[in-house]
């Protein structure tokens, strides 16, 4: 099979390339699992988006302060000033955000911002309603439930990928290759994302020798509902402290005011640790409660929340929740420029929670992540048009390593342990010593390539998180 263009994951970044890509051009989308089992699906909050020339100046230092002043500043630049465009270009295109009676858009605050500047679809479904829209756009095939196992690369050229699919190893050749995987959310015990988020194009890019960068950039949600039993974790979306929720303890009392004087409304690795050193502290749990709401504002601006509170027997607004930090957005990734090119393989591409052009530096702004999968694919998008790659002639010989052992499930729910105990939101000298030991005596043993994978990125994000001695927004060492 022979493709001008394959574009490897069906979420915002991956779609939104796609949909901006000529019907003329073969283009076939890859995704691991079901089409909307992905990380765009489960967003809540909304896009953050510069409201008017001013606000432009205002997003890029909320952003860059967030960002500890880490963040690739023309980056930054990029982001917000485009970030209008790809707003108007879906609301054009027929996508719907929530608006007032007078058909004006509605805009929402959340941490950290200066203003209100979020637009949002559906209350608290803006990912869901998203996601839906650009698959009901997308005009080029996509295969479902094919894993990619490997990139097909001859002398520095991206000549396409091997996939598994229906039981058999499938190669599928392409001028150009475009990675939107997303992150690595099931590499640790408490996630938000979708299951099948497991870093395995990162752990490829290592074994290929292509640079990651940022990998010890790993960001924590603070407001993560942990009554249920799953590895994958309900999100009370950040928007809710925006609009007034708070975090209290068993006695019902604020506590954040202790650790920054913007309480709730601290960034999010702040508002993390705080919570997670004060539960340590004092042997409390932490809940997030909603009694400054009208319930019926509530029902109807935090629709699935409120539904998918009741149905686990909570009372909104009357009743708090407990809540805990869990894994949520991976920050560094693969290295690209601002056009998505990863420099050492030509033809080769990156967008979205998979790459890193250093936009969020090191703590990412609050619903910068769809907007970023947007800009950057309609980037990446203009550049594979006005570009050309050298087709490659070479016949691959499929990959010869059994995918999956025996043993991998368990090896994989340790490793799932050791980054949450030693790589989490407070890192040791020891405890990073103790995970990199562990990993490379996994490494060791009989695995399965899909699991080899896993722990390559796992073992990146160790190897950075232990050279990184000083500590810095999201990446905090004592």
């Amino acid at each position: 099979m022979q493709y001008d263009v394959v574009i490897i994951g069906a979420g915002v970044a991956g779609l939104y390339a796609a949909i901006n890509l000529d019907r003329d051009k073969r283009v076939l989308i890859i995704n691991k699992t079901r089409p909307w089992e992905c990380n765009t699906y489960y967003a809540q909050g909304g896009i953050c988006v510069a409201r008017d020339d001013a606000d432009v100046a205002l997003h890029i230092e909320d952003t860059l302060n967030a960002g500890a002043m880490m963040c690739n500043k023309e980056a930054v630049e990029v982001l917000s000033s485009m970030s209008r465009d790809v707003i108007e270009d879906l609301i054009e295109r027929g996508f719907e955000f929530d608006r007032d009676g007078d058909g004006n858009l509605l805009y929402t605050k959340e941490a950290a911002h200066s203003q209100e500047r979020i637009v949002h679809a559906g209350g608290d479904a803006t990912g869901r309603y998203l996601h839906h829209f650009l698959l009901e756009k997308n005009p080029h095939p996509m295969l479902a439930n094919a894993t990619v196992i490997d990139l097909l690369i001859d002398n520095s050229t991206i000549c396409g990928v091997e996939v598994f699919y229906k039981g058999e190893l499938k190669q599928i050749y392409a001028d150009q290759v475009v990675i939107a995987s997303g992150g690595v959310g099931s590499l640790y015990e408490y996630h938000t994302n979708a299951y099948s988020i497991s870093g395995d194009l990162q752990g490829i890019c290592i074994e290929k020798g292509i640079e990651l960068e940022m990998m010890h950039m790993m960001q924590f949600h603070p407001s993560v509902y942990v009554g249920n039993n799953s590895v994958q974790k309900q999100l009370l979306s950040e928007a809710l402290r925006g609009e007034g929720a708070y975090i209290v303890n068993d006695n019902n009392e604020r506590f954040l005011f202790e650790y920054d004087s913007r309480g709730e409304l601290a960034p999010r690795d702040i508002v993390s640790r705080a919570i997670f050193d004060y539960t340590q502290k004092h042997n409390s749990k932490a809940y997030l409660s909603f009694e400054s709401f009208d319930v019926e504002y509530f029902h109807h601006r935090f629709p699935n929340i409120s539904q998918s509170l009741k149905s686990l027997g909570y009372s909104i607004p009357k009743e708090r929740v407990p809540i805990s930090p869990a894994f949520h957005y991976a920050i560094g990734g693969i290295k690209t420029d601002l056009d998505g090119v990863v420099d050492s393989i030509d033809g080769l591409f990156a967008v979205g929670e998979v790459a890193s052009t250093g936009v969020h530096g090191a703590n990412r702004l609050a619903s910068n992540s769809l907007l970023e999968g947007l800009v950057f694919a309609q980037r990446v998008a203009r550049k594979l048009q006005s570009t050309t790659s050298l087709r490659c002639t070479k016949i691959f010989t499929s990959n010869s390593e059994q995918l999956v052992l025996a043993d991998d499930k368990s090896k994989k729910e340790r490793l799932r342990e050791i980054m949450w105990q030693k790589v989490s939101i407070v890192r040791t000298t020891d405890g990073l010593k103790e995970a990199l030991d562990e990993i490379d005596k996994i490494l060791s043993e009989p695995i399965g390539r899909l699991l080899k994978l896993r722990l390559y990125t796992a073992r990146s994000i160790v190897d950075a998180a232990s050279r990184a001695e000083h500590s810095v927004g999201v990446h905090y060492r004592i």
